[in-house]
Formats: C-alpha cells, sequence, structure tokens
C-alpha cells in the first residue's frame, strides 16, 4: 500500500482501534487486547500517534472520545506539532457585518499561496444576544491562538473555534478600547492603547478566561498596530493621545489636537515587564500595515501619493538586531494616493507577508491581495478575497494548527 493511502487511513484506524471488538469479548488474554488497542497508551505516546493525523482529519478526532478531545485541546498538542513541523497554516478573513460573522478561508501549501489557490467562503454564524450587539464589535481587532481566533471588540470578546465554526463568548477586556493593538506573547493576548483615559497595558489568559493589568505604556496610542516577535510585543504607529499625567496634551486630544506620532513603536518585553526603547520607522510616513515574519518585523507606511516598505530584524539572537532595511514597496499604481479610505492588513505566514486590501478609498477595487516572498524579495499577486467579506472592517489573521 503507497504511503499517501496509508495517511488516509491513519485516522481511521486510529478511531478503530478505540472501539472494542464484540468477537473479542470473552477473549481472556490481556495481552492481545492491549496489542490491538490504542486507548491504553501513555498520554505521550498516545500525543505522537494523534499528531500524525492529516490536517483534513484532525477535526474528526474531537469527536471520538473525551479523552481524545481533551487531548486535542491541549496546548501539549499544539506545542508536539510545533516541534514535528507538521503545522499548517490557513489565511482567515473574518468579516462582522449585519449581525452575522463571515469567514473565507485561503490555504497556504508547503509554505506557499499557490497562483491558482482561490479563497473558500467557510462560515457564516449569526450573532445573538448573548454574544453582543454589531456596535460592539465595530473596528474590532483578530488574533489567533492555535486553531482559535479571538475577536476582541469595545467591551465584548467572542472566540470562534476555525474547525467547528463556533462562537463562544469570553471575558471582555477591562478598560473599553478602539483601534487599539491586539498580539499574542507566549500564547497569551496582550492588548495595548486606543482608551484616551488609561494606558494600561492588559494581558488575557485563554485557559482562565482572564484579563489583568500587566504594564503602563509610554505613549497612549489611538489607531495603532500590534505585532509580537521574539517574546516582545510591538506598539505601531497611529495617533499620539498624550503621556499618563500630561494633562495639555490629554485636553488638546479632546478637542481634537491630538499629537501625530505615526512612524514610531513602543516596545514590550512580556517576559520581563519592561519597556525597550522607542523605535522609530526609517522615513517617516504613516504606518499602515505591520506584521511579523522569519523573526522580522515588516512595516508598510504611506508617504500620501506612495508607499514604502522596511523589514526590522526583530531576532535579538541576530547580530543585526534592531536594524532596518528598505525593501521593494508592493506593485501599486503611484496615482492611486493613500487617503483615510485605503486600509490594509498584514499578515506573517512563515517566510511570507500577505497584504489584503480592506478599504477601496480611491481604489477601484477592494479585496486585492498582494504576497511578499521574503527570501526571493518580490511581491507578486494572489487571489482577490471574495465578495462576501469585502467592507465592513474586515481582518485577516494566519491561523497554524
Amino acid at each position: 500500500m503507497s504511503s499517501a493511502a496509508d495517511v488516509c487511513h491513519f485516522p481511521w484506524l486510529l478511531m478503530k482501534s478505540c472501539v472494542p471488538n464484540p468477537q473479542h469479548l470473552h477473549c481472556p488474554s490481556p495481552i492481545s487486547s492491549i496489542a490491538i488497542s490504542i486507548s491504553v497508551l501513555p498520554e505521550d505516546l498516545l500525543l505522537e500517534c494523534l499528531v500524525r493525523v492529516a490536517v483534513s482529519a484532525l477535526p474528526s478526532l474531537l469527536q471520538v472520545c473525551r479523552r481524545w478531545a481533551r487531548l486535542v485541546n491541549s496546548p501539549a498538542f499544539h506545542n508536539l506539532r510545533v516541534r514535528r513541523c507538521v503545522l499548517s497554516r490557513t489565511l482567515f478573513s473574518i468579516c462582522i457585518s449585519g449581525c452575522a460573522l463571515f469567514s473565507a478561508t485561503l490555504q497556504c501549501y508547503g509554505g506557499e499561496i499557490a497562483a491558482d489557490t482561490s479563497w473558500r467562503v467557510s462560515t457564516f454564524v449569526p450573532l445573538d444576544q448573548k454574544m453582543g450587539s454589531f456596535s460592539l464589535f465595530s473596528q474590532f481587532r483578530a488574533v489567533s491562538v492555535a486553531r482559535k481566533i479571538y475577536i476582541i471588540g469595545r467591551t465584548a470578546m467572542l472566540r470562534y473555534d476555525t474547525w467547528t465554526g463556533k462562537l463562544v463568548p469570553k471575558a471582555a477586556m477591562g478598560f473599553p478600547r478602539k483601534k487599539f493593538a491586539a498580539a499574542v506573547v507566549g500564547g497569551k493576548i496582550l492588548v495595548a492603547g486606543g482608551c484616551a483615559s488609561s494606558s494600561a497595558v492588559e494581558e488575557y489568559d485563554p485557559d482562565n478566561n482572564e484579563w489583568r493589568v500587566v504594564s503602563e505604556a509610554p505613549r497612549r496610542r489611538y489607531g495603532c498596530i500590534g505585532v509580537s516577535v521574539d517574546g516582545l510585543f510591538y506598539v505601531v504607529g497611529g495617533l499620539k493621545i498624550g503621556l499618563p499625567g500630561d494633562n495639555n496634551a490629554s485636553c488638546a486630544s479632546r478637542f481634537g489636537r491630538p499629537d501625530v506620532f505615526p512612524s514610531s513603536m513602543d516596545v514590550y518585553d512580556a517576559a520581563a515587564g519592561v519597556w525597550l526603547r522607542n523605535r522609530t520607522v526609517p522615513g517617516g510616513g504613516c504606518v499602515v500595515a505591520a506584521c511579523a515574519a522569519g523573526g522580522s518585523l515588516y512595516i508598510l507606511s504611506s508617504h500620501a501619493v506612495d508607499l514604502s516598505f522596511w523589514e526590522f530584524i526583530a531576532s535579538r539572537k541576530s547580530p543585526s538586531f534592531g536594524q532596518w532595511r528598505k525593501l521593494k514597496s508592493p506593485p501599486v499604481a503611484p496615482q492611486i494616493g493613500v487617503d483615510a479610505g485605503v486600509k490594509f492588513s498584514s499578515i506573517g505566514m512563515g517566510e511570507l507577508v500577505v497584504l489584503v486590501q480592506t478599504g477601496c478609498g480611491m481604489w477601484r477595487k477592494e479585496g486585492v491581495v498582494l504576497v511578499y516572498d521574503c527570501a526571493g524579495g518580490e511581491w507578486r499577486r494572489a487571489a482577490d478575497t471574495p465578495e462576501e467579506i469585502r467592507g465592513g472592517g474586515a481582518v485577516t489573521v494566519c491561523v497554524q494548527c
């Protein structure tokens, strides 16, 4: 039998081994029972078996038995898949519109997004009253922890299971925020900015469903972007709406005169609980998108009539840590211009940076997707996002499971 056939039949053989054979009910030999049943394996060996199941069959493991469901949902299962280099990457573009959640997926095969790969609209989930009103998720942020996506609104949060399609309400942030920075550091969600009344940085623990304040940001930013690289939380771009305790700055922001500080980023070491030296994007401009890929931070800046693309070496083990490098700009027409109506979502996928245009502004078409090869240094076009999830402030994230 071919290896491909073995992989296809492996999930069925695993599940079959957990079901007792009626013909062996009267067989007293414990040795033969152990030989034919995987259910007696210790959890470390069982995990080694489960991580080898094909990605398409992983959701079915949740239905086998409670033990398997517990193991597949555990951090140990995801961590082992990371160590075995068997993670699958999928782009999820999410839009909340008309009191429902729409989701479209784009699969990454072998670390690449094929030119002929198209988006697939996979989910339509209506929101009910327990999940909060649609207005609470206006300009939401989204991050992924293993296979689950956390959709964070101003005063509400939802957890979306990409395997089952279920939406579950979760604890809301302690401070109402809008246009804030969010990223996952060490399996926990960090948020900062987006709140004129507080500079608190909050951390969410998915296991305990609890938020707590872990620090105070050096600047209160609005419209910022959150990125995580090598244990550091980067709060990038946005408007600086005043320093903690600066009454004059706070008054200025209330009267509509916020300080523009769009090309800098604050850096927080989550493990040490300290803020590192502030960094500034060379060439100025306004940061419109940022993400992490291959140990670097990639930033797209707008200069009113054109765009610039930068790499910041973010791996602290690298001798080049902290250095900037200007890269090839995305292939967009220079006459397009970049105004407040043009919005981008930037996502890192292994050694790729995916740029999704989510606001039309002066562009004729919305939903353009560009892919940058970090190793080759070239841009190429990918399939446009489907019409079902365009508009409504769509957010795109990469799910690794």
